[in-house]
């Protein structure tokens, strides 16, 4: 078969030293023009190794790889005038406008005079960044600046499009938008590798490459591999146990490869050849209520890795209950505010989160959630409006509030060229940790994570699941009544994720108040109540079903709850239209 307007790999295989398995192993696949290839698979999987072979920035060990009939690595000039490669830290200048980073990439691909003109006018319709030309680069959105980065990706009308993770840190109406923009540009005859390990967006691709640790799983469409879980996805419910007991309990039951929080319910995915009526047998269960549900191509996804993998966290036998009413409230927004001259990035926005709970700020980038979550942990001040931890207005006394919080921050601010060792033991001295107390709660946590076999590693050579790890024990170590997490799980995988949230459920478990932000809208699930923030305000709030509920139609009953943050969004901006 002809190559033309196709990739093909033919045994292509990469190791880096010091690793026990290839970063991918004799790899065969054909990827063709016409529709979107996903590239999906966990941390490590081999995804990005694989994008930078086909962009010719990387050497196969063994075997070929050809883009459109080229060698990537001999013919590399010639590719370059054809592939578009937007890595996952695409190299944006900041400092430039929105048209100066356009006219670089036009200046690098030779794209002059009118083609420059009408491509330029072309991209900027394209991507609706027309009327933000002269906004500086590091001003934009999250989901603007991936705009922008498609666009120059764009310039000199690439035939390849390589797009590694191009949907991370994105809001779900941006990744719409995103979805919208490359859909369109298959259709025109584009070849577009998107590499993901959001599993939604691998339902929205024709075909998908399922990696994990370098070997191809599956290949093939989608809804190919998820007809394999019909009968085996369930919501389950008891009017005796909450949601996060009973995923506790699901998760170490035999017959559940995977358990999540859905809402008031949790979804499970039964192992193949179980029998749901088994359930009810285990004691504590018998009340235990189970509705067929439709498998989503997650619930595979994770059944073809081996299921969940973590059933527990070692948080339950090492923190401290934390004691106190379940009725009080510990975190308070009244009438809060923050300006930036004239402009109210947060605008007069209420909530209360009582102890024990997990309160969720959900919002598209810019609508204000990052701003208001900042003010509730004391790292800016309001302009107007109280932001209140345990009856502390954080103004005032935050050094006195700060003893009782623990903060894990979107980037993990983790110290890169420190050991995990190091970071360990700077951030528990900064929490007033010290002698032997301090060496007793370094070793405790360092085993029960896995982080002693590491703990003489610099933390920016770790994989983002083992920093995602770290920066969470770093803000454990003081054992604080109230945890921010600041979307803490942003570009990890599906198995890095849950057992980040069984860590998370744990601990509410022992009495511990979370706040969270996150674009994952599954996760949201996770939350007990929900704010959704949108031009600085809050515009819904409730329970996640409550969401869902709002949003339903009479068209779609029983909405996700993507489609819930949407329809809030499409129907607040309706109504204020004027």
């Amino acid at each position: 078969m002809s190559s033309e307007g196709a990739i093909r790999l033919h045994g292509v295989e990469k190791r880096f030293p010091g690793m026990d398995k290839p970063a991918v192993a004799r790899l065969d696949a054909e990827i063709r023009a016409g529709g979107v290839t996903g590239l999906v698979g966990p941390d490590g999987a081999g995804k990005t190794t694989l994008m930078r072979m086909l962009a010719g920035l990387l050497r196969p060990d063994e075997g070929q790889a050809e883009v459109l009939g080229l060698d990537p690595i001999a013919d590399v000039n010639a590719l370059h005038a054809l592939l578009g490669y937007m890595p996952q830290k695409f190299g944006l200048y900041e400092d430039l406008t929105v048209m100066e980073n356009l006219t670089l990439y036009a200046d690098l691909r030779s794209v002059t005079g009118e083609a420059r003109i009408t491509t330029f006018e072309r991209l900027l319709e394209f991507t609706a960044l027309g009327p933000f030309t002269d906004r500086l680069a590091g001003k934009l959105s999250g989901g603007m600046k991936q705009k922008l980065g498609l666009a120059c990706t764009l310039v000199g009308t690439p035939k390849v499009l390589l797009l590694d993770e191009p949907g991370v840190g994105v809001d779900p109406i941006s990744r719409r938008e995103l979805w919208q923009m490359v859909h369109e540009l298959a259709g025109g005859g584009m070849l577009i590798l998107w590499s993901t390990s959001y599993l939604d967006e691998a339902e929205q691709c024709r075909s998908v490459l399922l990696m994990n640790e370098g070997e191809l799983l599956f290949q093939g469409a989608p809804t190919e591999l998820t007809r394999q879980m019909a009968g085996r996805s369930f919501l389950a419910t008891s009017p005796t146990i909450h949601n996060r007991a009973l995923l506790q309990q699901a998760l170490k039951l035999p017959q559940v490869s995977d358990a999540m929080i859905q809402g008031r319910s949790v979804r499970l995915i039964l192992t193949r050849n179980s029998d749901p009526a088994q359930l009810r047998a285990v004691p504590g269960l018998t009340d235990l209520v189970l509705r067929d549900t439709t498998p989503r191509f997650e619930d595979a996804f994770i059944d073809l890795l081996g299921g969940a993998g973590t059933s527990e966290s070692p948080l339950g036998a090492i923190l401290h209950t934390v004691e106190g009413n379940p009725e009080e409230t510990v975190i308070e927004a009244r009438q809060l505010t923050k300006k930036f001259g004239d402009f109210a990035a947060t605008d007069r926005v209420d909530f209360t989160v009582q102890r024990g709970e997990i309160f969720g700020l959900l919002g598209p980038n810019g609508a204000g959630k990052s701003t208001t979550f900042k003010m509730m942990c004391g790292l800016l001040t309001p302009t107007a409006g109280k932001a209140l931890v345990l009856d502390l207005d954080l103004k005032t006394s935050s050094g006195k509030a700060r003893q009782h919080l623990g903060y894990m921050a979107q980037k993990f601010s983790l110290y890169g060229n420190l050991t995990v060792a190091q970071n360990l033991r700077f951030f528990s001295g900064v929490y007033g940790l010290r002698g032997q107390a301090q060496n007793d709660k370094i070793a405790r946590m360092s085993k029960a994570f896995g982080l002693d076999t590491i703990a003489d590693q610099p933390t920016d050579a770790l994989p983002l699941g083992f920093k995602q790890r770290l920066a969470l024990v770093c803000a454990l170590m003081h054992e604080p009544d109230i945890l921010f997490l600041d979307e803490p799980t942003s570009g990890v995988d599906p198995l890095t994720r849950r057992e980040f949230w069984l860590h998370i459920n744990s601990m509410v478990e022992k009495g511990v108040t979370v706040m969270v932000t996150t674009h994952f809208m599954d996760e949201a699930e996770y939350c007990d109540r929900i704010g959704l923030v949108y031009h600085g305000k809050l515009i819904a709030s409730g329970t996640p079903d409550d969401l869902k509920a709002q949003a339903a139609t009479r068209e779609d009953d029983d909405p996700t709850m993507e489609q819930a943050f949407i329809t809030l969004i499409h129907r607040w901006d309706k109504e204020h239209a004027a």
